[in-house]
């Protein structure tokens, strides 16, 4: 069988600390066939000398928002369903380049999207989803103005649907809403569980659903092997979340020592999401984000990098998210830079790696270089255990590869072995 064998390699794993020199990596097909530190015995192959550059996993977001074509969302679901598409292509196709080969869509990814990628209709990361976030009425996933009092009925006649998410109230409604999104094929399932940001109507302080709802959510995710995934900024939100069950926390802002001491002691996962907040605190005016949105930023900045300092000193499971909007999707490495104030670059790496692989439950198969894992992989013109801005510069990244396929290979081949 043809296939890619890269020589001379420095490889980071995903996990460990010391990097193994002089490394071979064979690669078949989609997956990583061989890893070692002889010869590998093959034939038929195009060969890659690495040159001692580092091999390591490809990068995972896992919160992004592919149709999430402007940071005013209220706009996003009067755009219409080919700009949000037209946004979202351009958006994973950046993220591709950029080294993240796999991202994980927390509201509004759906089948046919997950469909043309898999069917390689343009560029993009191996793609996961959880359908449209669940959201109360009044919610953060409730985009309605205050002024605006119809209803559009959703896809289960029981609420507002919107581009990224569908209200939903009570229990039977909160099950309807969860089994539909997993029959439409949706990763895992996405709650409201506190007040946020961009929704017009709900304090950021305040926690939503109640507790039957999340439970009977958190059961029909747990029946299909899923899980459950909740918005949360209050440190209060957070802990309640996991109490009834969720599996992980996004963003988790105003996270306190306490809290993020509970959260690890549960296993729980915690994925932050440092870009976003820092990206609207600076171009949310000029681009029409609301200014009621801008106040409660403002609000969570102030807190987020203390959050994931008492995220750090418990030992935290962390997630690497960006949730960027609009047209501050090209902000995406700026994460890596953030997130280096409070953490090491190899505790950011793992996070990039195989932490999103333990959250997305592909351990072993996504964010590793192992054998049969995954062939989603870089090449870094450098170390980026020691200089963590080499990923931040995509000049730094002679080499992206995706599923076995040469997304760009700036280094060229021996020929064939």
């Amino acid at each position: 069988m043809s296939g890619i064998l890269f020589k001379n390699a420095r490889v980071f794993d995903g996990v460990n600390e010391e990097c193994a020199e002089g490394m071979e990596v064979l690669v078949e097909a989609d997956l990583i066939r061989e890893v070692s530190a002889t010869p590998i015995k093959c034939s038929d192959v195009q060969v890659i000398d690495i040159a001692g550059r580092t091999l390591m996993p490809g990068l995972i977001d896992a919160h992004i928002h592919a149709y999430a074509s402007d940071v005013n969302i209220h706009k996003v679901d009067h755009s219409g369903a080919p700009y949000r598409t037209a946004h979202a292509i351009r958006m994973l196709r950046f993220a591709l380049e950029c080294g993240f080969t796999t991202v994980r869509d927390v509201g509004g990814g759906d089948w046919s999207l997950w469909r043309a990628i898999e069917d390689r209709l343009f560029p993009a990361p191996r793609f996961f989803y959880a359908g449209k976030a669940l959201s109360m009425t009044g919610g953060h996933g409730d985009f309605r103005e205050p002024g605006e009092s119809e209803r559009t009925e959703g896809y289960c006649s029981c609420g507002h649907a919107h581009a990224l998410s569908i209200v939903v109230d009570g229990v039977d409604e909160c099950i309807k809403a969860a089994r539909e999104e997993l029959r439409r094929g949706a990763h895992c399932i996405k709650i409201m569980g506190s007040g946020g940001v961009a929704s017009p109507s709900d304090p950021i302080w305040m926690n939503q659903f109640r507790g039957d709802e999340i439970r009977a959510i958190v059961n029909e995710a747990n029946e299909r092997r899923s899980y459950v995934t909740a918005h949360c900024h209050p440190a209060y939100a957070a802990r309640r979340c996991v109490e009834l069950g969720v599996r992980c926390i996004e963003h988790g802002t105003l996270m306190d020592d306490d809290t993020a001491q509970f959260i690890a002691e549960q296993g729980a996962f915690v994925v932050p999401t440092m870009a976003v907040i820092f990206a609207i605190a600076e171009m949310g005016r000029r681009l029409g984000f609301p200014a009621r949105s801008q106040e409660k930023i403002a609000y969570a900045l102030e807190r987020a990098m203390a959050g994931m300092e008492s995220m750090r000193k418990a030992g935290v499971r962390v997630g690497f998210g960006t949730d960027l909007l609009g047209e501050t999707y090209a902000q995406q490495r700026r994460e890596l830079t953030l997130r280096s104030e409070v953490f090491s670059p190899l505790e950011i790496l793992r996070q990039a790696t195989s932490n999103n692989a333990a959250l997305l439950q592909l351990e072993g198969k996504l964010g590793c270089v192992r054998t049969d894992a995954y062939a989603d992989l870089l090449v870094v013109d450098g170390d980026p255990l020691k200089n963590l801005a080499l990923l931040t510069d995509g000049g730094q990244l002679p080499l992206v590869m995706r599923a076995g396929e040469l997304v760009r290979n700036d280094i060229g081949q021996l020929g064939r072995h």
